[in-house]
């Protein structure tokens, strides 16, 4: 199995893959840049080389980029519809550069203009995108349902998947702390989701999933994230997520908060004991 955490790339880009090491990843996620602004430098060759060195001798794969927060690639409004193509443009190079192979992404918030007319901007920007060509493939990643947001269900990631022009290069990341926000009780129906990915877009098209707890309950459409088992989801919960062959053979990565209850590790560790494996470090 490939478990791993969302890392820090304080300092410099390359030292994520120092800390993913230190906490037992053997896969992780990162922002390429500071995710809470807009400006961003460029990356050196010296940066690109020493993150591409470091992770191939970390034998960690894949590393995995996730979309700054500030974009909204769904939005009506012409001016940040601009500015959040030209961010998902920039990080997908930048993913390339360092030769990342997913860049995870939320499809944003069509702000009231209505769903057909946000899924029609989602589409377009992946489409300027991806018709550059490049290395990595886009991942939609599900919602929780929070108001005028897209991608709370299947069927609104399969019907931007169906629309673009790129198919190849777009895939999906499911969020279980997301999906059970949205009303889809992965406790129990894990199977049944994933039947249903296999059945609209298939099953290869799910790259990453997001090993995530929920603070809310089911379809509370809240997005708050919580340590493995000890959320709504809760230990039973993931011993039957992770009883699915199809979810054991995808990178897991977690977005769970470090606390005095719980670090990184912890709940790399949990995982693990949830899956009936040994972490692969001494615990």
């Amino acid at each position: 199995m490939k478990i791993g955490v969302h890392v820090s790339i304080a300092g410099s880009i390359d030292r994520s893959v120092e800390r993913a090491l230190a906490v037992g990843c053997t896969t992780f996620q990162i922002f390429t840049r500071n995710p809470r602004g807009w400006s961003f430098s460029d990356l050196s060759p010296a940066v690109v080389a020493a993150f591409s060195s470091k992770l191939r001798a970390s034998g960690i794969s894949p590393a995995v980029g996730h979309m700054p927060y500030l974009p909204n690639l769904a939005s009506p409004a012409d001016e940040m519809h601009r500015r959040s193509v030209d961010t998902l443009r920039a990080e997908y190079s930048r993913c390339g550069l360092l030769g990342i192979p997913y860049l995870v992404t939320h499809l944003g918030s069509h702000m009231g203009s209505g769903i057909e007319a946000g899924r029609s901007r989602v589409v377009s920007a992946l489409d300027e995108v991806t018709a550059t060509g490049g290395s990595c493939m886009i991942l939609l990643e599900n919602t929780a349902g929070q108001k005028n947001s897209l991608g709370s269900t299947l069927e609104d990631l399969c019907a931007i998947i169906d629309r673009v022009q790129y198919p190849a290069r777009i895939g999906i990341c499911l969020d279980t702390c997301h999906a059970f926000g949205a009303g889809y009780d992965v406790r129990t129906g894990m199977g049944e989701i994933l039947d249903n990915v296999d059945r609209t877009v298939g099953i290869k098209k799910l790259k990453v999933i997001h090993a995530n707890d929920s603070k809310g309950g089911l379809g509370s459409h809240l997005d708050r994230h919580e340590h493995i088992g000890l959320g709504a989801i809760g230990e039973e919960g993931f011993r039957s997520i992770l009883s699915e062959s199809r979810v054991r053979s995808l990178p897991l990565i977690m977005e769970t908060p470090v606390d005095r209850r719980r670090d990184d590790r912890g709940n790399i560790i949990k995982l693990y004991q949830l899956a009936g494996e040994a972490p692969p470090f001494q615990t």
